[in-house]
Parts: C-alpha cells; structure tokens; sequence
C-alpha cells in the first residue's frame, strides 16, 4: 500500500513561491493550492501550474499537511494568524531574516526551508543546485522537513535562526549591493552612450574567479593598487554627483583598509628558518 502523500498548500505567489512550486510538482509533491493577496498573481502561478489557486483567505483549505508561507517578511506575522488549518498540520516559511518562532504561538509542528538564491520569474533555475536551509522545532519536525527538501535539492544545510539571518545579511553583502552597483555602472556607461552588455564578461569572470579563489585574493582595482592618480581621477569625474562620489569613496576606502590590514597579518607570520643540512652525497 502506497504512503498517502502531503497535502501541500503554499502561501504567496511572488519569485520565490513561483520556483518553489515548479520544484515541488518536479519531485513528485502533492502541490495542492496557491493562495496570493492579489488575484493576478494567484491565477498566474496557478495557470503556470495547473494548480488551483485562490485570493480569498477563507478559501485556503483548512485540511492540507504542510502550509509553505513564501510572503515577504513584514507581512508573515500577520497572515499565520488568520489562516484556519488542522491541528497538526506542518507550517514552515521561506524567509532568510524571520525567526522559527515566528510560529510559535500558532502551530505544534514548524519549521523553516530557506533557499539561497536571487530569484526572478523570467529567470529559470535548476533548483536541485540551490542550497535549501532547514530548522525545525524538534527533532521530528526537522527530519521531516529534511525528508521533503531532500527531493527539491542536493544541497541541505541544518542552521539555526541565528545563523540564516548572518547568511541572509551576507546574502544581501553578495547578491543585492552587487547588483545595485550594476545598475551604476550601466547608468554611468548609458550616460556615454555605451552598452551594459561591454560588462557583461567582466561580471561573469569576477563571479567565475569566487568560485575558484578566495574573494581577497581576486580582489583587483586602484584601491587594492593603492592606485591613489586613478581614484583622484574618478572622484573628480564624479563631483557632480555627490551620493555617487560619497558611494565611490567609501567602498575604496573599505578596500584600502582591507589591503593594509592583510598586508600587517602577513608581515606578523615569522620568516621560515632555512636549516643547513649535511650532504649525504
């Protein structure tokens, strides 16, 4: 006799809900129901789907096994508490920076799948690449929630709430000031009427150099240089734009420090003591 699957209910319907629900129906999960605040995005993600969808709260199904809360931070709170669902039913959320005990005072069985990655609805992804971070709030609810990320991922990793939101912070260090400094850059080369796609390589192998080297060892540039005639030379051209200049000036100097401090650790490690050893021809 066959194991009667979860009944699956996700909660939102954003860039991560969207990635989440291919990877369920891909493993075999018995996706039941997508609920969305806004219609629109709702039926876009259920037409996406063939999943039945809803933008009435009290349509969700109060019957379902596992409710996947994938809403944005400031709207979780809220919404666990206005959702019916069985007694013992598993509640877990995606979110990198929200405590486990978001759900504490709502549920016997929670639990958190956080996955690592920058998520876009255009943009498809293997998901069984992407790290999923697990928490539960006892043994058994862990190993449950193991159990199901271990058919969306090949990467699981057992952290703590402590621990996801210093990942998240780091995240946001590596993922979404990057891309902010993108947009920069393309303002900046639009302004001399140059394409963003003329840095597009080089994006890609200073992404590409992470993977193989450690970040301070790939790091390049005037700063790193202590090039101080090139960064006089971009600050003047940014005189005009003051927020830029302030931008431009404080990440070389954060490199600059960085430099000085590795070249002091460097010069503490005591030289090595070249012994003379006799000839044994």
């Amino acid at each position: 006799m066959m194991e009667q699957q979860d009944k699956i209910i996700l909660i939102g319907a954003g860039n991560v809900a969207h990635h989440l629900a291919a990877a369920l129906l891909k493993a075999g999960e018995n996706l039941c129901q997508i609920y969305s605040r806004t219609l629109d995005a709702a039926r876009q993600l259920g037409m996406k789907t063939g999943i039945s969808y809803t933008a009435e709260i009290n349509e969700i199904y109060p019957d379902g096994d596992v409710y996947i809360y994938s809403v944005s931070d400031d709207v979780l709170p809220s919404i666990v508490k206005t959702i019916r669902m069985k007694d013992d039913a598993l509640i877990l959320h995606t979110s990198g920076s929200q405590s486990i005990d978001v759900f504490k005072s709502f549920a016997r069985h929670y639990g958190v799948l956080y996955p690592i990655q920058t998520f876009s609805k255009k943009r498809e992804l293997d998901f069984r690449e992407i790290p999923l971070c697990i928490e539960g709030n006892s043994a058994s609810v862990l190993s449950r929630i193991k159990r199901m990320a271990e058919k969306l991922s090949d990467k699981i990793y057992e952290i703590n709430s402590a621990q996801r939101k210093e990942l998240h912070l780091a995240a946001v260090f590596a993922c979404n000031f990057p891309n902010y400094l993108y947009s920069v850059a393309g303002k900046l080369l639009e302004n001399s009427g140059l394409p963003f796609s003329m840095l597009r390589p080089l994006i890609f192998e200073t992404a590409h150099k992470v993977m193989l080297l450690s970040p301070e060892e790939a790091q390049t540039g005037p700063a790193r240089r202590g090039d101080e005639s090139i960064m006089s030379m971009h600050k003047n051209m940014l005189k005009g734009d003051k927020e830029l200049l302030k931008i431009y000036t404080m990440l070389s100097e954060a490199i600059r420090e960085s430099q000085d401090k590795e070249d002091t650790e460097e010069q503490k490690i005591p030289p090595i003591e070249i012994i003379d050893m006799p000839t044994l021809w």
